[in-house]
């Protein structure tokens, strides 16, 4: 699988390095917890993004970013530039407000919002920045949209330290962790969803009755759903913050 910058590299590097740059730290951001970082920096985003479609429908790269003084009067500006693909001209013009909106407005960029800045927004920007960075690796590689989405999803998996990849096998590398957390990190590392066999696999697992003891507790006890017909487990909110608990050590 290429890389994004690879994906991207028909954007100028002075525009498409801070693009990532930016793209990348939202979802540090996010994986740490740290909500308001995450957010500004999706106004940061905003203003890089809007700059790439805005030198694409002039047919010229600026030599810098440059910030436009009124997000939302600059996007509606570029519906009317026909030199843009619909996604470039509409989708993405119309998001970026909603993102800058986040920013400016909602305890982010100002000490006076009046609506703390918390995990739903921070998760927000991380959504709809993945969408914009899909969106044009989709249109300037000519992929598919599940193309263009895997690709984002390879990047957004949560990076853990003490997890170890081969991409066909998975392993925590900390032995003072129980299988109950061990279950729970590598849930995490992987979007949150894991097959059972998969899950088996990784953790090494020889007694498979002890092993479905351990995600019915788990599930009883909310931190995952067990589908045990459908042989997936699935991380859940309670069980995502417990272990974000535990990892800050480790990040």
């Amino acid at each position: 699988m290429v890389s994004i910058d690879v994906a991207l590299s028909k954007i100028p590097k002075s525009h498409r390095l801070p693009l990532i740059k930016e793209h990348n730290f939202i979802v540090k951001s996010y994986i740490e917890g740290k909500w308001l970082p995450s957010e500004l920096s999706g106004g940061r985003f905003c203003e890089i993004v809007y700059c790439i479609l805005d030198c694409i429908g002039k047919g010229n790269f600026n030599s810098k970013l440059t910030k436009p003084r009124d997000m939302v009067t600059a996007c509606k500006a570029l519906e009317n530039n026909t030199n843009l693909c619909r996604s470039y001209r509409i989708l993405i013009p119309r998001i970026l407000p909603i993102l800058y909106e986040i920013r400016n407005n909602r305890n982010v960029g100002h000490i006076d919002g009046d609506i703390d800045s918390n995990e739903m927004d921070s998760f927000a920007v991380l959504t709809l920045s993945n969408w914009i960075i899909a969106e044009m690796i989709r249109v300037f590689n000519g992929v598919s949209t599940d193309e263009a989405k895997k690709l984002v999803n390879s990047i957004t998996e949560r990076k853990i330290p003490i997890i170890w990849s081969d991409d066909t096998v998975k392993r925590v590398l900390s032995n003072k962790l129980k299988i109950q957390e061990q279950i729970l990190i590598l849930l995490a590392s992987n979007n949150s969803e894991v097959i059972f066999n998969e899950l088996v696999l990784w953790c090494e697992i020889k007694n498979l009755t002890y092993f479905k003891s351990i995600l019915k507790k788990l599930h009883s006890s909310r931190y995952i759903e067990y589908k045990e017909k459908e042989g997936v487990i699935i991380l859940l909110p309670p069980g995502d913050k417990y272990i974000t608990n535990i990892l800050k050590k480790y990040i």
